[in-house]
């Protein structure tokens, strides 16, 4: 099942679960993404100022991809309780 994110908080929190789930830090993260840690930092605080070519690096260096599509009817809470 694919993972649904609908602003920067939720990206942020994505990309900070696949790189626990690698048991990398966050300056690994950003040694493979071409980054500084600081960065990555502030991605996965949901800083709504990141361009989208940092986060396809970040996305990129954790083998994940960037997919667009129709937005599900459920409710906006059920969202957010996957977070």
């Amino acid at each position: 099942m694919a993972d649904v994110a609908r602003n920067p908080k939720q990206i942020g929190n994505l990309i900070r679960r696949a790189r626990k789930h690698r048991k990398w830090s966050q300056t690994q993260l950003g040694e493979r993404a071409g980054l500084r840690q600081e960065t990555i930092s502030l991605i996965e605080a949901g800083n709504a100022a990141t361009r989208v070519d940092t986060i396809l690096a970040v996305l990129a260096a954790l083998d994940l991809e960037f997919r667009i599509g129709p937005r599900s009817k459920g409710q906006a809470a059920a969202i957010e309780d996957m977070f």
